[in-house]
C-alpha cells in the first residue's frame, strides 16, 4: 500500500477539525493550503447539509472562498469573540509555539486568532519540528521604516530578504505592507525575540504565534494525532 501524499494527510487533519464545529458557531477562517481544504469542507456543510453559522475571515482570499460556499461572513465589530478558529501554520513546535504567515497573512491571522476562545491547527506530519527557524520567519513592517526594521532584524542574527511575487514587485499584504522573511537562524527563545520584535517601531506583526493554540490536529501516515499546548 503506497503511502499518502502531503495534500491527502492535510485533508485528514481538516477533516477532523470538522468535528469541532457545531450549529450557531462564529468560526474563524484561517489561510493558505490547509486552512482551504478546511473552508471547503466546512463550506460543503454549510451548502449541502444545512449547518447554520457565520465567519469572520483572515484573508481575503479565504472570504471569497468561503461565500463561494454560502458561508455568512461577518465582521469582528458584529463578533467580537469567536467560539473556534481554524488555521494552518509553517512550523510547529513544543508547546505549540508557531510560525505561521508564510502565506502572507500573518497580521490577520493573528487577529482573528487572538478573538478566538479556541484556536485549533491542522497541519500534517512535515511541521512538526524540535525548534522554530527552518522556516523564515516572515515579518510585516511599514514602507517607511523597512531600511531601519531590516537592520535590526540583520543584527539578531537574521537573514533578510524582501518578499516578491512572481514578477519580481515587492510582495504587498492585504495592509499595504511589506513583508521580510527571516532565515537563517533557529530560535532558541521564542518569547524572548517575540518581546524584541513586539518592541521595533515599523514592525507590524511577526509570524511567531505563541501561546495561543490550544489544539493542533496532525496527520501522519498512522492518523490523526492531537497535540495539546
Amino acid at each position: 500500500m503506497s503511502s499518502p501524499n502531503r495534500l491527502d494527510l492535510k485533508l485528514r487533519a481538516a477533516q477532523r477539525a470538522i468535528d469541532l464545529v457545531s450549529p450557531g458557531m462564529t468560526v474563524g477562517l484561517g489561510s493558505g493550503s490547509t486552512a482551504t481544504l478546511w473552508i471547503r469542507l466546512l463550506g460543503e456543510q454549510v451548502r449541502d447539509r444545512g449547518l447554520t453559522i457565520r465567519a469572520v475571515a483572515s484573508s481575503e482570499d479565504s472570504e471569497h472562498l468561503a461565500r463561494s460556499f454560502g458561508i455568512p461572513i461577518v465582521a469582528l465589530e458584529e463578533s467580537r469573540q469567536l467560539d473556534l478558529t481554524v488555521d494552518g501554520a509553517d512550523e510547529i513546535a513544543p508547546g505549540l509555539a508557531l510560525i505561521k504567515g508564510g502565506g502572507g497573512k500573518l497580521l490577520r491571522e493573528k487577529i482573528v486568532a487572538s478573538a478566538t476562545k479556541r484556536f485549533v491547527i491542522v497541519a500534517d506530519d512535515s511541521k512538526v519540528v524540535d525548534k522554530l527557524g527552518n522556516h523564515p520567519l516572515p515579518v510585516e513592517v511599514i514602507h517607511m521604516a523597512a531600511p531601519l526594521v531590516k537592520h535590526s532584524l540583520q543584527e539578531l542574527g537574521f537573514q533578510v530578504a524582501l518578499r516578491r511575487n512572481v514578477d519580481g514587485s515587492p510582495y504587498i499584504t492585504d495592509e499595504g505592507n511589506l513583508l521580510f522573511d527571516c532565515s537563517g537562524l533557529l530560535i532558541d527563545d521564542p518569547p524572548r525575540l517575540a518581546a524584541i520584535l513586539d518592541g521595533t517601531v515599523g514592525l507590524v506583526e511577526h509570524g511567531l504565534f505563541l501561546g495561543m493554540a490550544s489544539l493542533a490536529l496532525i496527520a501522519g501516515e498512522d492518523g490523526v494525532v492531537e497535540r495539546k499546548s
